[in-house]
């Protein structure tokens, strides 16, 4: 079941970069490696790694692009941000 966390970073930067050749490749004890299967042949473009090393590999080929923020989004944080720092502890 841990291997639905590695499948999904890799369909994730299948959307992210346009490339449906991508593939997980899992070994025995935990590990997994990145292959793109092109027209040219399977090539292996990452080294075994443990699953959260390999996740992180992933998301770093193609890094996510950043969501907008809406004005609304900015007012909640500022909001947030003061409602923090408004607060007194208090004392005995």
């Amino acid at each position: 079941m841990r291997s639905t966390k590695a499948i999904n970073a890799v369909e994730r930067l299948k959307t992210r970069s346009g490339n449906p050749q991508y593939a997980a490749v899992s070994l025995s004890g935990g590990l997994f490696y990145l292959v793109d299967r092109a027209l040219i042949g399977e090539q292996k473009l990452s080294s075994p790694l443990p699953l959260d090393d390999f996740v992180v590999f992933v998301n770093t080929l193609k890094p996510e692009k950043p969501r907008r923020v809406s004005k609304l989004d900015l007012a909640m944080d500022e909001q947030i941000k003061r409602s923090g720092k408004s607060r007194v502890p208090e004392s005995e």
